[in-house]
């Protein structure tokens, strides 16, 4: 079981159970405890006994519940046994049945209902009066317990056709019309026609009042008839009480002891007989699927056998020969068969089994006739004339990858509105997981640990036909039952192998997959230094602007440019990347996915209320989108691509901060002309830009060459020795989920300090580069010598002296201004607080969860102890606060 599905059910249980998560204990730490210490279980006969002993033992109604128990088994329901297996566990622990007793109690009192059982009849408490209303109510109930249900006696035909037809709506497949004579002709059949339950011949003479010798001779006559499913003369059957009751018989009473005795002990055979006809006649219509028509024609020709024994039968009784006796010696071997087979058809009508369920019934058949060698090549010779069509579309599946199942019994379904165009259009669509899936309830039981293979060999193949390829499978053999599973297991194991090589090859061969993987990762992943670079100096007034602002033809336009005159122009896969602008920044895009159905869900909520992030910028909203087609679609879907993106946001807007921190630094080269004072007063924005830039650069290099690279060194070697498309599903996606973890994307409150760490940044150079503008502007005020020519240059020398003095000037009186001090200092602490509180968390999720590779963005930070001595004294601060905090609680 998947690691969603088991936290799936932890969290549904834990609704069920009222438990509340908290930070510390929630489903996340339940199905985590699980998936580290569950073992496989293997059932057996007494295990399951034991446990079904153990239960009714301790259970208040032991009856009740072994009635229950073998009602299902008989409908062969799957995992039975585990979860008898698991009640037994629970009741030997008193301190879960005392919370599962409180949790139920206490939920019938919320809904207002009774806990006590109401088919028994309540007893007035000791000491009480009976009332006529109690001694009433008693009474009715008592009757409805000796009445029971009702009873309809309706004929054979009748129950056909109103199953068929509630068959019909039950099950969503496209079946034939059936016409309405074979429902009217109560006829054709080869079943009992009754009519009354008693003789209606008077002329008929008991048999009490003939010789010994007449009875017998008179009673056989009858017996053969029976065994036909025709009524004779003092043997009548009764009418059905329900649909798949046994046949019932009157047998004239006056007949002689022994002889009653001996036809007691024959009738058995016709009620039998009658019940596998029932059976064939019922599951051969359309509605209950070819394995019970397969199986209903193997019991078919195993009833014509049966008959021509009659009518040999019948031959001697016609010569005379035929006694009891004889006709008992005669219709041993006819009794097991018939026996064996009511059997199967019960078993088989109790559970409403259709195709696989049939197919593991009549396995477990087989297998329990050990050490009856008769009865077993019996059941084995029905299971496998069973297995015959669903073995065919089997054999089309793991073949040449079609399926063809008119009635919906193939362990394998196929869902028709999952379309692989969608693919590259919704984030959530799974194609490859829910195009093609298993139907737990369809699947045999021998064939149970090769589901897996089953389906994945088909969905290779079909991938591959999907592609307009021939797919000849060189290794296509029959598939035939046997009890020896490893037959058929090699079949499919090497069928299996066929395709997944066969898909193989065509993605990376064919398709050159791995090339493409290499081209995203280039424009993605900032592989190419050069283009990223040309094409945000190209795009950086775009950029600025308000995404409705934005022409994203320009930016097509732009992004064309830079990828022809960079060394991107040599990617054959170029032109397959494009521009998107979202409609959502990072962030939000990132809680959207990690608060779904989460405790996180709150946060995201008080996150995204701040009013500040209404309207997004170009560089907010701008991402890369990349056009694929299938089959290589199937690795690089939506959900791939969504990753990419969140992974080129987040770089690409570090790579912006750089970029803003450099600009600031390349204009304060011009305070080289400002007097020694205002040096002085700005070098406080100088070293926080300093601090800044040493941040993001580290962080860049962090992310770039020791998150992203390696894990691409570690995806490449898996895929030299990858063997079927799903492992590379499988190493692709980790590749990516790994980026995304290191890089603190799937952190919400590591992301939320780097966002906001970055907004410092961002926010700082925009009011470095303000103050620089306006300098800008003083000296462009001065003005430039007019005229053309040779200047002279002491007239140049004096008028650049002219400038500095201005511009310095202009500066001190910036600088003396308390608010520019202020601010420098605004933004300090900002950034060092928020560092910290980075650091800080860095540190616990790394101490907490085990995360090495997070450390070394804080070595590389703090390479020299600075933050260290930071971080312990807010480490103090935080201890002291506590213990002040506590002792004044415990005061």
């Amino acid at each position: 079981m998947s690691e969603f599905k088991v936290h799936h059910h932890v969290s549904e249980l834990m609704n069920q159970l009222d438990v509340r998560s908290t930070d510390t204990v929630g489903a996340e730490v339940y199905t985590e405890m699980l998936l580290k210490n569950t073992t496989p279980y293997i059932t057996t006969n007494v295990s399951a006994n034991q446990a079904k002993r153990k239960i009714a033992e301790s259970s208040k109604t032991p009856i009740e519940f072994l009635a229950k128990y073998d009602e299902l088994k008989s409908k062969n329901v799957r995992d039975l046994d585990p979860l008898v297996f698991l009640m037994s566990k629970l009741s030997e622990e008193e301190q879960t049945k005392a919370v599962l007793e409180k949790n139920f109690r206490d939920k019938a009192e919320i809904q207002g209902a009774t806990i006590t059982p109401h088919d028994i009849p309540q007893m007035p408490a000791a000491g009480q009066k009976y009332t006529p209303q109690n001694v009433v109510e008693l009474q009715m109930q008592l009757r409805k317990l000796k009445e029971g249900p009702a009873v309809s006696q309706v004929t054979s035909s009748e129950m056909l056709r109103k199953a068929l037809r509630e068959k019909q709506v039950q099950r969503n497949v496209n079946l034939p019309h059936q016409p309405e004579w074979l429902f009217q002709r109560s006829a054709l059949t080869m079943d009992f026609i009754v009519g009354v339950d008693g003789p209606t011949d008077s002329n008929i003479v008991p048999l009490g009042n003939l010789p010994t010798m007449m009875q017998e001779q008179a009673i056989l006559d009858d017996l053969l008839c029976c065994m036909q499913g025709i009524e004779g003369k003092y043997i009548l059957a009764r009418a059905l009480t329900e649909r798949y009751a046994p046949k019932e018989f009157m047998i004239d009473q006056s007949l002689d002891a022994s002889l009653l005795e001996m036809v007691k002990r024959i009738l058995p055979l016709s009620s039998n007989y009658s019940t596998v006809v029932r059976f064939i006649e019922e599951k051969s219509a359309f509605e209950y699927g070819l394995v019970n028509h397969a199986l209903s024609s193997a019991m078919r020709t195993l009833v014509k056998d049966y008959m021509v024994l009659v009518a040999q039968l019948e031959q001697q009784l016609r010569l005379g020969t035929l006694s009891l006796q004889k006709l008992w010696f005669y219709i041993q071997p006819s009794m097991k068969t018939l026996e064996i087979m009511a059997s199967i058809a019960n078993s088989i009508n109790r559970g409403e089994c259709i195709g696989g369920a049939v197919l593991s019934l009549l396995h477990d058949k087989t297998s329990s006739f050990i050490g009856d060698v008769k009865g077993q090549e019996l059941c084995l010779y029905l299971t496998q004339s069973a297995c015959v069509p669903y073995f065919e579309v089997l054999e089309k599946w793991i073949y040449k990858g079609i399926i063809n199942d008119p009635y919906s019994e193939f362990l394998v379904e196929e869902n028709e509105t999952i379309n692989k165009e969608k693919l590259q259009e919704e984030y959530n669509d799974d194609y490859w997981e829910h195009h093609y899936t298993i139907c737990r309830e369809r699947i045999p039981v021998f064939l149970e640990q090769m589901a897996d293979k089953i389906l994945n060999t088909g969905k290779y193949l079909n991938v591959v036909r999907q592609c307009g390829r021939d797919v000849k499978c060189p290794n296509a053999e029959e598939v035939v039952y046997t009890l020896k599973e490893k037959k058929y297991f090699e079949q499919i194991e090497r069928a299996y192998s066929y395709a997944s090589k066969l898909l193989l090859d065509l993605l990376i061969e064919e398709k050159e997959l791995l090339a493409r993987i290499r081209s995203i990762k280039h424009y993605f992943l900032l592989d190419k230094g050069d283009f990223i670079v040309q094409f945000m100096d190209m795009t950086e007034d775009e950029m600025k602007l308000d995404i409705e602002n934005i022409m994203p033809q320009r930016l097509e336009s732009l992004l064309e440019l830079a990828l022809r005159t960079s060394t991107a122009n040599v990617d054959p896969y170029k032109d397959d990347l494009k521009v998107d602008l979202l409609q959502y920044d990072l962030i939000t895009q990132m809680f959207k996915i990690l608060s779904i159905e989460t405790s996180m869900e709150g946060d995201y909520k008080k996150f995204r209320s701040d009013p500040t992030d209404l309207h997004l910028s170009g560089l907010e909203s701008f991402s890369f989108d990349y056009v694929v087609k299938w089959p290589v679609s199937l690795v690089l879907n939506r959900k791939a691509l969504t990753r990419y993106q969140m992974l080129f946001r987040h770089l690409f807007y570090t790579k912006h901060v750089e970029r803003q921190l450099c600009s600031v630094w390349v204009g304060n080269k011009s305070a080289k002309m400002y007097s020694l004072q205002s040096a002085r007063w700005y070098s406080a924005a100088f070293a926080l830009r300093q601090r800044m830039l040493n941040f993001v650069q580290n962080f860049e290099y962090y992310m770039m060459f020791e998150v992203v690279e390696p894990s691409w060194l570690i995806f490449e070697s898996n895929m030299l020795s990858v063997s079927n498309v799903d492992d590379v599903l499988k190493f692709h996606t980790d590749f990516l989920n790994n980026c995304l973890k290191d890089c603190m994307l799937t952190n919400p409150q590591l992301l939320k300090i780097v966002h906001k760490l970055m907004m410092v940044c961002v926010t700082f150079s925009n009011y470095i580069m303000r103050l620089g503008y306006t300098t800008e502007v003083q000296m462009s005020e001065l003005g430039q010598p007019k005229g053309r020519g040779n200047v002279n240059t002491s007239y140049i020398a004096d008028k650049n002296r002219m400038k500095t003095k201005v511009v310095s000037e202009h500066v001190d009186e910036i600088i003396k201004n308390e608010t520019f001090e202020r601010t420098i200092g605004n933004f300090d602490s900002n950034f060092s607080r928020l560092l910290l509180e980075l650091l800080e968390k860095i540190m616990e999720f790394s101490t907490s969860n085990v995360e090495v590779k997070l450390l070394n963005i804080l070595h590389r930070l703090d390479f020299n102890g600075f933050y260290t001595e930071k971080l312990e004294a807010l480490s103090a601060e935080k201890a002291v606060l506590d213990t002040s905090t506590h002792s004044s609680e415990s005061g």
